[in-house]
């Protein structure tokens, strides 16, 4: 039976502060969301972003049970689940997500320990329930994405703001759904988030998207997984 869990890329001693990355996935699947997969892969370098905006917080990457959202939630259950599993020492969570991993952050976004929000390209259709965030919050799509919705996400941006929530949001023009084309810019969105900054205009840098793969293979082997954390499995099983 798989557990959901958090694999840590970096672990300083003492630190009370996690930043927890939440890649994304697809709608239906029960499939093991192994380490390889590209878009946990995609991940990997905001975690060098993290570390230096954050030296002295812990860096991790959620780990799901399956690939899927599914009927269930299952990502976001999952990340509950971690953050309620969490050890005491650890008083503030910062989430980050991507596509799938997006909606997950913003569905257990109102958890008690959680101290901000990140969406990245998140999947966020019509209906989706508003959840209670606390500032920060910030969302970021392309505006080329035609795997999630940018309309989507700007459209839970406004509904949060009518109910007084604060939003910053980016809509990086000419840039998909892998986030490949401008990877310097999402890298400085991670960055100014974690360092409770708000970004400025950005650059719009662009760069090939093969430099931009290897710069994901620089990432996960410079930050190598050091330390797992699993929560006890529950005893639904597909």
């Amino acid at each position: 039976m798989r557990c959901p869990g958090v694999d840590l890329v970096r672990h300083p001693a003492g630190a009370t502060d996690l930043v927890l990355l939440a890649h994304g996935g697809q709608e239906h699947s029960h499939a093991d969301p192994h380490l390889w997969r590209p878009a946990l892969l995609r991940m990997w370098p905001f975690a060098p972003a993290a570390r230096s905006a954050a030296p002295d917080a812990a860096v991790g990457l959620l780990r799901y049970r399956f690939r899927g959202w599914n009927d269930d939630g299952d990502a976001a259950a999952d990340l509950r689940a971690v953050l309620d599993a969490l050890p005491p020492v650890i008083s503030r969570v910062l989430l980050i997500g991507h596509s799938m991993g997006g909606r997950a952050v913003v569905a257990a976004g109102d958890h008690p320990r959680v101290a901000g929000v990140l969406a990245l390209a998140p999947w966020l259709p019509r209906d989706e329930p508003l959840v209670a965030l606390r500032p920060p919050v910030t969302f970021a799509h392309g505006t080329d994405d035609t795997m999630t919705d940018p309309a989507g996400t700007t459209a839970y941006a406004a509904r949060l703001r009518a109910a007084g929530v604060a939003v910053t949001t980016y809509l990086l023009e000419g840039e998909g759904h892998a986030m490949l084309r401008r990877p310097a810019d999402w890298n400085r969105i991670v960055a100014d988030f974690v360092a409770g900054r708000t970004s400025e205009d950005l650059p719009e840098t662009s760069a090939h998207v093969a430099s931009a793969v290897g710069s994901i293979a620089v990432a996960r082997f410079r930050m190598p997984v050091r330390e797992r954390f699993r929560v006890p499995c529950r005893t639904k099983t597909h």
